[in-house]
């Protein structure tokens, strides 16, 4: 009995971002310091890892103007952003230099120095663990150390290409 060839094609480009437009994910800033200065991006591709011990991931593209900071950050915080922080979202994400992008928002130091939203939906301060590289981007691992939740329960969503309030 000879063995049957599954190969398949992985689908372009365009249909597979098309795709993925259409899976909603709330919309954070991560930050970090790096040489005294600091550095963030928009993500919105984050997610829970484990809770023993608490530890979430984010993915960075390579490519990214800030990524040697978050090469191997030695801390990060996920900042996840309230309804009506778009702003704040298209600066981070955009084309903005990196040493402009912190006069929009209410930034504080965290725990450890690293920049955290005053007023996110939800920071969560790492301690940076592991990564691991896979096509264009890099996923970061941290360990979560700090928590600060907004009392005001809402968080930005991004959809099928557009903002969404939840």
């Amino acid at each position: 009995m000879g063995m049957i060839d599954h190969r398949f094609d992985i689908v372009d480009k365009a249909t597979f971002r098309n795709g993925m437009s259409r899976l909603g994910a709330a919309v954070s800033v991560v930050t970090t310091k790096s040489g005294g200065k600091r550095y963030g991006f928009t993500a919105s591709a984050v997610c829970s890892v484990s809770d023993t011990p608490a530890t979430l991931l984010v993915c960075i593209n390579r490519a990214s103007s800030c990524f040697p900071a978050f090469e191997r950050p030695r801390h990060f915080c996920v900042n996840t952003l309230m309804p009506n922080q778009e702003d704040i979202s298209n600066v981070f994400g955009g084309k903005t230099p990196v040493s402009d992008r912190f006069a929009h928002g209410d930034w504080r130091e965290g725990i450890t120095g690293i920049p955290v939203l005053a007023n996110a939906s939800v920071s969560f301060e790492c301690e940076f663990t592991n990564a691991v590289d896979e096509a264009t981007h890099r996923i970061l691992f941290g360990r979560v150390i700090d928590i600060r939740e907004n009392e005001e329960q809402a968080t930005l969503l991004y959809c099928m290409r557009r903002y969404l309030s939840a």
